[in-house]
């Protein structure tokens, strides 16, 4: 147990840490003077020992969070013009998206969620309503399902330009349902029930059709990794909204650039899949490899994927200023 002295002699500098990343604002550490930057340096890495020491303690888990927060903002404002390390991007996929990754779960779980439920309900209204598939999916693709063909044809013939024009699209639909986390998350809610809208509805009408092997031949080899990239952004889009209407302690304004920052990393971290999930459209869905080897493909990349996520436990996440100070704070 933490005494109260201790705590109430802690503060005073917690505060005055708090009081130095307020006044910073939009002028970063220019608006500190060069006693201010060394004292902020110090309180840095005082704060980092302090978390270490409230970390022990479970019933102080709120003011962990706290200061915690504080050493986000304290990191962004040291290192946001500081020069790219040589292996930077590796150490960023190795280490920095995986913990991002589980530190914001909940928020991945959350859009996942949408998109599940939203697809669920297409399915149902599309097997009641058949009209509503034809209004949804158009009469062209429709004739094409009832004709008891795949549209994904197309692709077959012009397999370059088709993965490219598919990974651009990717990453727009990924990109754009996160930056519209701006939008209190409203856009972002909008984008993942859209989407699974329309994942429900076509296999309402491929099963309809019987094309349901067919859809999920198709799908599954690129999905295992597009659906997940789609839901991690997504996941950064409320993380956003979460910045911008539950600050918590912080200004909103530090709110949102922390959030913001952790949000970021996610997106970040997801072109990789999408470039992946793009090749693997636009040359292995449509083609007539046999549904044993894409089925394999599929389990194969979603268990790779599995394991690269599960690489930090979320008991061992923590902020990266955390590890940061924790160099180079005396024990």
């Amino acid at each position: 147990m933490i005494s109260t002295s201790w705590l109430q002699k802690r503060r005073t500098y917690w505060a005055r840490i708090d009081e130095l990343l307020t006044r910073s604002g939009r002028s970063g550490v220019s608006a500190l003077s060069h006693l201010e930057l060394n004292e902020l340096a110090l309180l840095y890495r005082q704060t980092a020992s302090d978390l270490a020491t409230i970390r022990e303690d479970p019933s102080s888990q709120n003011l962990a969070h706290h200061l915690n927060q504080l050493l986000g903002r304290a990191h962004n404002l040291f290192y946001m013009g500081r020069k790219a390390r040589s292996g930077g991007i590796l150490r960023f996929y190795r280490e920095t998206f995986p913990q991002v990754f589980h530190e914001t779960l909940p928020h991945t779980s959350l859009a996942c969620a949408i998109f599940l439920v939203t697809a669920l309900v297409g399915l149902l209204v599309a097997v009641v309503d058949p009209a509503f598939q034809r209004h949804l999916l158009g009469s062209e693709m429709m004739e094409t399902i009832e004709r008891h063909q795949m549209w994904t044809h197309s692709i077959v013939t012009v397999k370059p330009l088709a993965s490219s024009a598919i990974m651009t699209n990717n990453l727009a639909v990924s990109f754009t349902t996160f930056a519209l986390g701006i939008t209190a998350g409203i856009g972002t809610i909008w984008m993942l029930a859209l989407n699974g809208l329309l994942f429900g509805v076509v296999n309402a009408a491929c099963w309809q059709g019987g094309l349901s092997k067919d859809l999920l031949s198709f799908v599954a080899p690129h999905g295992v990794l597009e659906l997940p990239a789609i839901f991690i952004a997504g996941g950064g889009g409320l993380l956003l909204a979460k910045g911008m209407l539950f600050p918590g302690h912080l200004p909103r304004r530090a709110s949102l650039v922390l959030e913001g920052g952790r949000a970021v990393r996610l997106v970040l971290g997801i072109i990789p899949m999408l470039i992946l999930a793009g090749t693997i459209e636009g040359f292995i869905s449509p083609s007539d490899l046999p549904f044993s080897l894409k089925m394999t493909l599929a389990i194969g990349l979603s268990g790779l994927l599995a394991l690269y996520l599960k690489r930090k436990s979320p008991r061992r996440a923590v902020l990266a200023p955390v590890r940061d100070a924790a160099a180079v704070t005396p024990r």
